[in-house]
């Protein structure tokens, strides 16, 4: 068979590797047989990321990332530091806005479009200079950026053979191997949770046979120091405003058998050692709480942290790696067609290129999104942003953000069904955090009652709109936000935390009743002036728009915020009767989606011309997933209507569009062409030019490719590939929904429902063998399989066996 240029790119060797080094087993591992070139340089400033640093492997615990290149005579670890932000507080609420907007609703309930859109883009924005379009290393919006990198130069330029380098799913570890001039080295990388530090691990099988100079730089604003036994890397970076903003500092430290340490310059010199073992430890002054967003004693708690880290022993440390990471990986695993993990992971893609169908690749693949999601987001941590933890740049891509029309909430669409709970804490975190400033925005920049988030946020409690109104006034940010809100008590059941976040969504209600108002045509509640996030229309008038009345997203997202908030308070006994009378008679009279005279679900109020009929951003489709207001069951007309809309989008997009579609076609129980779209994904790209609509892909080391790396895809699709294979949005459990063809036998574990349900099952020749179900909670649970039902009495903690045969 003729190979593609694809196939032979991802199998390129580019080293002088043999064989492997007793390595057999890679079940839950990535692994390759050639380093990626740590020699390269990246460009601080540039959305480009080296292609080299997209081969690398990352690991996380949360607050630390790394990437690990595993280049044999220059090791690169790559470094970041969650909080790690420039720019600072600043205040862009607009006053002036609010006196405009019944101006606007006026021209837009009249067809002037276009004038309306030419007052809305003048007076609908923030005040500064917002996010930099984009690009706000040096404005008071800042962005998140790498910490720079630890470099372990070996000297050397002779050749190698018997490479190898994985990266263990289940530890977190990745481990280099490899034979030079006779010596077997062996290194392990692992950001460690428990001990709040990045440990480097490097052994050699001959005594005295590592000499190396450690070094520690960034691209700007660092100073790094050597002293007897550490490097100290520290700076300030820019606010936006007058100077120096965030304060961060950094320790490098070498333990050694054998051998010794000299200072030479700013590096580190180790001579002759037998194994050594680094630990890093980094932080800032940054701390989520506003309106004050330092924390003046960062750097006692770091040496204390360093301390207590550097007191142990590198057994000890793994052994808290493994225990604390594992436990979580080893909740939830996927096992397609009893495929083995038997090619290195470049060779899996490009055979999945040709034959579509590589079984070990899907299981490796959501494993992965588990892992990537595990080491970026830990409790007491930031949320993951747009590139999770990972960065390589001063000028990260859309500024490494929390984009509130889709990507921050995909990052967590898998947290609860995939067994991570516990990561969605973090996320909960920041919205808390935006409650006060949202207030504010709320009342300076509509002069309404409640809290306001928009397109964009930042670590410094960022809520106004953007430069724009055609993508920055999407006022939905604060309703989508709290449906995890609602989800995290939908899958735990914990009352004591809805009781922590009613507030929340009782403000965010209370935003949205100040806002709507009656479409004088219909009588109905009304959202705007609101664009459906990014997309276009060609107005009546000839205008091409995005604003409009009564956009089908907002719609959607108060209608869902409402039912949540009265669920909520139904569930804690709430008294306070005029504002639930409010919320249950604006829900009552909201503008419910539409279906046009082609079928399709309606983006907007009114059947508009679409310049753009496969736009990336699906937002009308919100309420078939992730929500559950439109399903085949209980509304077949718009499910319908909603399958005639993706099939007119297409199956193109980007790579959190995939994701979505995934999901979406899963709802809709067409497995396969859930299953055709996870393959397009998983093609491996090299391409890092930002795309808005011909994108996706995955990278070398499986990393999202938007492009450019972005990493909401592969939290997106594997909450897809979940929901093709279980689903608990209405009010029982549906097991094999959306099974594909292509996947004739297999297993998975782990998949929690909601109610607390943690579901275990297998299938063979496209049937249900087992299933096992273990209630979190106990209660009431209805149990579907191929349009038959189960019905379970459960209680905590009990274990239920089901076969195919029970249901009927």
């Amino acid at each position: 068979m003729k190979k593609s240029p694809l196939f032979l790119f991802f199998i390129l060797i580019t080293c002088t590797a043999t064989k492997v080094l007793s390595q057999s087993n890679h079940k839950d591992k990535i692994w390759f047989t050639s380093p990626a070139n740590a020699n390269t340089k990246d460009n601080p400033n540039g959305w480009k990321s080296d292609p080299e640093w997209l081969k690398a492997l990352p690991v996380g615990n949360g607050f630390l990332g790394a990437m690990v290149f595993g280049d044999v005579n220059q090791e690169r670890i790559q470094l970041n530091e969650k909080s790690l932000w420039s720019g600072s507080v600043d205040d862009n609420d607009n006053p002036d806005a609010a006196k405009y907007i019944p101006e606007i609703r006026n021209l837009l309930f009249e067809g002037k479009y276009k004038e309306a859109a030419e007052l809305t883009n003048k007076t609908q924005i923030c005040m500064g200079k917002g996010s930099g379009q984009g690009s706000g290393a040096n404005v008071p919006f800042g962005c998140y950026q790498t910490l720079g990198d630890l470099r372990i130069d070996f000297g050397r330029k002779s050749g190698f053979k018997n490479y190898y380098r994985e990266l263990d799913l289940i530890t977190g570890i990745a481990l280099t191997e490899y034979e030079q001039d006779g010596v077997k080295y062996k290194r392990e990388v692992f950001s460690s949770f428990p001990d709040r530090a990045l440990v480097i691990r490097l052994t050699a099988n001959r005594p005295n046979a590592l000499s190396f100079s450690l070094s520690l730089n960034r691209s700007e604003r660092f100073k790094t120091l050597a002293e007897k036994d550490r490097l100290v890397m520290s700076g300030k970076l820019n606010n936006g405003k007058d100077g120096d903003g965030m304060h961060y500092k950094t320790y490098a430290v070498p333990q050694l058998t054998g051998g010794t340490i000299k200072v030479n310059g700013n590096s580190l010199q180790i001579v002759k050692a037998t194994s050594v073992t680094i630990i890093l430890t980094a932080a800032t002054n940054y701390r989520l709480h506003y309106p004050d967003y330092t924390n003046p004693n960062f750097e006692n708690e770091l040496n204390v942290v360093t301390q207590h880290a550097t007191a142990k022993n590198y057994s000890l440390l793994r052994q808290r790696q493994v225990t604390d990471f594992s436990s979580f990986m080893k909740r939830s695993a996927l096992q397609i067609n009893n495929s083995n993990n038997n090619l290195p992971t470049n060779e899996l893609m490009a055979k999945n290129v040709q034959n579509h169908n590589e079984g070990a690749l899907y299981g490796l693949y959501y494993q992965y999104g588990r892992y990537l999601l595990l080491s970026s987001s830990r409790k007491g941590s930031l949320p993951a942003n747009l590139q999770g933890i990972w960065a390589n740049q001063i000028q990260t891509p859309w500024n490494g953000d929390y984009h509130t029309n889709i990507n921050v909430q995909m990052n967590y669409w898998p947290a609860e069904v995939t067994n991570l709970s516990e990561c969605q804490e973090q996320f909960v975190d920041l919205v808390s955090s935006l409650l006060a400033p949202g207030k504010r925005t709320a009342k300076v920049q509509y002069q309404m009652d409640g809290w306001v988030l928009h397109t964009i946020t930042n670590v410094w409690g960022y809520t106004s709109p953007g430069e724009h109104p055609s993508w920055g006034m999407h006022v939905g940010g604060g309703g989508w936000m709290c449906e995890h809100l609602w989800e995290h008590y939908a899958f735990t059941q914990d009352k004591n935390y809805l009781a922590q976040v009613f507030p929340i969504l009782k403000e965010a209600s209370k935003f949205y009743l100040s806002w709507l108002v009656k479409d004088p045509k219909t009588g109905k509640l009304v959202s705007g002036p609101s664009p459906s996030p990014e997309n276009s229309f060609l107005a009546p008038d000839g205008a091409k728009v995005q604003i409009s009345m009564g956009p089908t997203h907002d719609q959607e997202l108060i209608d869902e915020l409402f039912s949540n908030t009265l669920k909520a308070a139904d569930i804690l006994k709430i008294n306070d009767p005029g504002f639930l009378k409010k919320l249950t008679d604006a829900k009552r009279n909201l503008a419910s989606p539409k279906i046009g005279s082609d079928g399709r679900l309606m983006e907007w109020a009114d059947e508009f011309k679409e310049p753009e009929i496969e736009h990336r951003h699906l937002a009308h489709l919100y309420a078939l997933y992730p929500s559950n207001q439109i399903t085949k069951d209980k509304t077949p007309e718009l499910a319908e209507a909603a399958k005639k809309s993706l099939e007119v989008r297409g199956d193109g997009g980007v790579g959190w569009t995939y994701a979505w579609k995934i999901a979406l076609w899963a709802r809709l129980n067409d497995g396969d062409r859930a299953f055709k779209i996870l393959n397009a994904q998983l093609r491996p790209t090299s391409d890092t030019d930002t795309k808005y609509d011909q994108g996706g892909g995955s990278y070398y080391n499986l990393f999202d490719a938007c492009p450019p790396f972005q990493i909401d895809g592969n939290f997106g699709v594997i909450a897809g590939m979940a929901e093709m294979l279980m689903q608990s949005h209405e009010d029982f459990i549906s097991l094999l929904p959306a099974l594909p063809t292509s996947w004739k036998e297999g297993s998975v574990k782990g998949l929690v429902a909601r109610g607390g349900f943690v579901i275990d099952m297998n299938w063979k020749n496209l049937q249900l063998q087992s299933a096992t179900l273990v209630a979190k909670k106990g209660g009431l649970c209805t149990i579907s399989y191929q349009g038959k039902k189960v019905i379970l009495h459960t209680k905590a903690g009990q274990h239920y066996q089901i076969g195919a045969a029970d249901f009927k």
